[in-house]
């Protein structure tokens, strides 16, 4: 063991209150030691991020429930410490960076914890400094976060964090809306917190960033500790033993046995001409004079944050009015606004797209003909149908992603963008939307896929489509050779061949 107690649950139950989608923790005695760091993992709905909040005292100042049992965190009874003396003590992380945001430039930021501690203003400037160094992001400093990529905003949320000094981190699923090079710069933030001597929880799905960090790895399942791992035994155990706990794979090189989909033939293609774009200070987002797509393909569209990728899909979908593309298909021509009838997109960040009352409501809305038959086979085709009388806003994020994407089945466009579905997701669920997307395609429609996720792309994906500065990198079809030339893009971005033992 590296050091003395830090963190301890002693026989801690915790139900959350009503209307919450999340199914809480049961009976959970764990002990973490300073200096560890600790993998929480399982399938969604499991406890992992119950834990967390747990241990940043979320639970229950922010959180509402009937809790048993005590937490307590270098030596404090969280539950009975106030919020702000937690902050101190435990710095946190979470999937959305958004989410914690107080301010609109990224020094003012980093600022705002030790400001809101009343520390002195050269000690706020010197740890502002020394965070900004330690980290290497200091090209980020004085920026406007609205203006960042996603993963310079997570970036800015880990700095916020860190430069509170806490003796405890806990992240949330920080990986799920990053790319592989953002990924891999969290990598390089967790091993210097435990280089410090930092005790770091991290609840996760993508688990390939954390081999030779994890001290330990806790496995969870329906709110119990079923199993506890070194990353070598989690490591040593069968390849299906693990898909079968729902879990990632553990390097991206395994990557190379994925099951790949049905062979995909057809001649026809859907032809985008003078998509441009640029926002109105002039700076220039998209530019694809023209490209054509396999009509009928599951297309991944992949390449860095900020590349583009979202911005063709809003530009695709007419969403975007200062964007005078063509889309021809079928002999006919697709301006913005019959785009918006022909197609269909999975934003990112649902909530956006989430209107009703329940979820069984929200698929039948976007129903030509509602039927709540055909809703309820959309539902469980997505392992949805025991949430079917949830409020939407109530679910966990992968939850919330697989609501909109059984939006998006029933449908019936032709044409539907889906931007970023697995994020947040596991394995298992990461599965039922690679075995609906391709559904969807044996039925005829044309997918696009924004994806930062490999496993998902070599699962269910035909073709795939790079975007670099706004501009088309390269296209080729997924066959053998593309499928090898995917997965060196992803692993060359991961910088795997540094995490190798």
């Amino acid at each position: 063991m590296r050091g003395s107690a830090v963190i301890t649950f002693d026989s801690v139950t915790f139900k959350y209150g009503s209307g919450m989608g999340e199914a809480g923790i049961s009976g959970v005695s764990l002990t973490i030691r300073r200096g560890e760091c600790v993998l929480l993992c399982g399938e969604s709905g499991c406890g992992k991020t119950t834990l967390t909040r747990l241990i940043n005292g979320l639970i229950p100042h922010f959180y509402n429930g009937a809790l048993l049992g005590e937490v307590r965190v270098g030596g404090r009874h969280i539950a009975k410490e106030p919020l702000y003396g937690t902050a101190t003590l435990v710095g946190s992380i979470f999937q959305n960076p958004r989410s914690q945001f107080f301010n609109v430039n990224t020094t003012s930021e980093i600022a705002f914890g030790p400001e809101n501690l009343c520390m002195p203003e050269d000690e706020i400037a010197e740890r502002i400094t020394a965070t900004a160094r330690d980290m290497k992001i200091e090209s980020l400093l004085g920026r406007d976060i609205f203006r960042l990529s996603g993963g310079e905003k997570q970036k800015i949320a880990c700095a916020s964090a860190a430069a509170l000094r806490p003796e405890v981190f806990a992240l949330d699923e920080p990986s799920s809306n990053l790319d592989m090079a953002a990924i891999a710069d969290l990598r390089r933030f967790v091993a210097l917190w435990k280089s410090q001597g930092k005790t770091i929880v991290i609840a996760e799905h993508r688990l390939h960033y954390l081999a030779g960090l994890a001290d330990r790895v806790i496995y969870l399942r329906d709110g119990v500790v079923k199993r506890e791992f070194t990353w070598f035994e989690l490591e040593a155990l069968p390849a299906e033993t693990r898909g079968n706990m729902g879990l990632r794979v553990l390097r991206l090189g395994d990557l190379r046995d994925c099951a790949p989909p049905e062979t995909f033939a057809s001649g026809d293609t859907i032809r985008l001409l003078g998509f441009r774009f640029a926002y109105k200070r002039g700076l220039a987002a998209l530019n694809i004079p023209d490209l054509s797509l396999p009509k009928g393909g599951v297309i991944a569209v992949i390449g860095p944050n900020g590349a583009g990728k979202s911005t063709l899909a809003r530009c695709l979908c007419g969403l975007e009015n200062r964007c005078r593309g063509v889309l021809e298909m079928e002999g006919k021509s697709y301006r913005a606004r019959a785009r918006r009838r022909l197609c269909f997109m999975v934003m990112q960040d649902v909530n956006h797209q989430l209107f009703t009352e329940s979820v069984m409501d929200e698929v039948l809305l976007g129903m030509k003909n509602p039927g709540e038959a055909a809703a309820e086979g959309i539902l469980a085709a997505l392992d949805m149908s025991l949430l079917k009388d949830s409020h939407p806003m109530s679910l966990s994020g992968g939850q919330k992603q697989r609501v909109a994407i059984a939006s998006a089945v029933a449908s019936e466009r032709v044409i539907i963008v889906f931007d970023e579905p697995t994020s947040g997701l596991d394995r298992r669920h990461m599965l039922r939307v690679a075995e609906s997307l391709n559904g969807l395609r044996l039925s005829g429609r044309t997918l696009l896929v924004i994806t930062h996720d490999p496993e998902l792309a070599l699962s269910c994906c035909t073709h795939a489509l790079r975007v670099n500065n706004g501009e088309v990198a390269e296209t080729y079809a997924l066959d053998a050779t593309g499928r090898r030339r995917m997965l060196g893009y992803f692993q060359k971005e991961a910088g795997e061949d540094d995490v190798q033992r």
